[in-house]
């Protein structure tokens, strides 16, 4: 996706979050997952109260929705 629209990204950092950003979401297309469900959850809910060391579990490959979660439990 990058080329020319990394050019308006307004800073050299701004570039690298946009980057991530379109990492995670084509992540979760390939994963079969909802990007914007999956991005509202993690960041408007989980990642404040998730432990930093266990961090990968909110990787879109590992990820799954609250619902699924507490059934398997």
């Amino acid at each position: 996706m990058g080329g020319n629209n990394y050019l308006f990204a307004g800073s050299e950092s701004g570039g690298e979050s946009v980057a991530i950003l379109y990492s995670l979401i084509q992540t979760c297309q390939l994963n079969g997952v909802n990007s914007e469900v999956y991005l509202a959850n993690v960041i408007m809910i989980r990642i404040q109260y998730h432990q930093n060391a266990k961090i990968e579990e909110l990787l879109p490959h590992h990820w799954k929705p609250l619902e699924i979660q507490a059934q398997a439990a």
